[in-house]
């Protein structure tokens, strides 16, 4: 008679079962912008569509992604300049697409000043956008940079961690985003890169700099942060305002959230207008170098 309940119960609720199909909205492509300005540099502007989320990913579609022929224009307040798409080439066929200065004629170009505010305009398919950024005053620094010998290793012979002596001004607001390069290659951001003052106003105090990654080729989490013995590495300080370091915050939490099932839900606050993705970003930096002996 038990066995008779249990085939009943199972044949109930396996007659309960539904199919559910659930149709998702292709949503329409969204500008994405990724824009940079440092002080004595001038402006740099990726731009690209956004593709939907269950999008196959490929070459192909990435470099079809990229945004060609926009109108891309920076102004200071004062000065007005049109900045000049250029394609890189990559590799395999494909072109990397920007916007920055026309090096032909560089006297009409705008580069990056301390303590100035510039604004970002867009003109693509029909579509106006706009950002504004400011560079900050270069007022938090990094005093010194050291290596010590990485804690918690078994074999300490050739990992190091980097050290810095960091002073911040009196009053609150003043945020930085860091990036390393070590041996002369590409700038990489730490995994954290951005931080606020809420903690350290006003005080010198030490910390240590982990080195940045390149989140399309991440490294195993055993090597993540160190140095080795040998390494020359460049730190890159930039002092940011509030607005870019909330689209990093939230950037880089959602980036950190991915895969976790009990991870809070996190909307990225960019600063472009009229419902596009992304940022454009001011940076007052500083770089420091350090050459870690074999």
């Amino acid at each position: 008679m038990k066995c008779l309940y249990t085939v009943l119960f199972l044949f109930l609720f396996w007659s309960c079962e539904k199919n559910i199909a659930i149709n998702t909205e292709q949503s329409q492509p969204k500008l994405i912008v990724d824009g940079t300005i440092e002080n004595d540099k001038a402006p740099v502007i990726f731009l690209s569509t956004s593709l939907n989320y269950f999008s196959a990913i490929s070459p192909q579609i990435l470099a079809a992604s990229l945004v060609s022929g926009a109108k891309v224009t920076i102004s200071d307040g004062t000065a007005t300049s049109e900045l000049k798409e250029y394609s890189y080439e990559l590799g395999g066929g494909y072109n990397l697409v920007y916007y920055t200065n026309d090096t032909t004629n560089p006297s009409q170009g705008i580069k990056g000043t301390e303590g100035k505010t510039y604004t970002l305009n867009i003109a693509y398919k029909n579509e106006s956008y706009f950002a504004t950024t400011t560079i900050p005053v270069i007022t938090k620094k990094i005093d010194s940079l050291w290596w010590k010998p990485a804690p918690f290793e078994l074999d300490t012979s050739q990992k190091v961690v980097m050290m810095s002596k960091v002073t911040d001004p009196p009053g609150y607001g003043n945020y930085i985003r860091y990036f390393t390069s070590v041996n002369g290659g590409s700038f990489y951001p730490g995994a954290f890169s951005v931080f606020d003052d809420q903690v350290v106003d006003g005080t010198t105090y030490s910390i240590q700099v982990d080195q940045g990654i390149n989140r399309n080729d991440p490294p195993e989490q055993e090597e993540y942060g160190y140095f080795k013995k040998g390494d020359t590495v460049t730190v890159k300080f930039a002092n940011i305002d509030k607005t870019t370091y909330d689209f990093f915050r939230t950037l880089e939490f959602s980036y950190q959230s991915v895969g976790n099932p009990f991870s809070s839900p996190v909307k990225v606050l960019g600063n472009i207008s009229n419902n596009a993705l992304g940022a454009f970003s001011g940076y007052g930096v500083q770089y420091k170098t350090l050459i870690i002996p074999k």
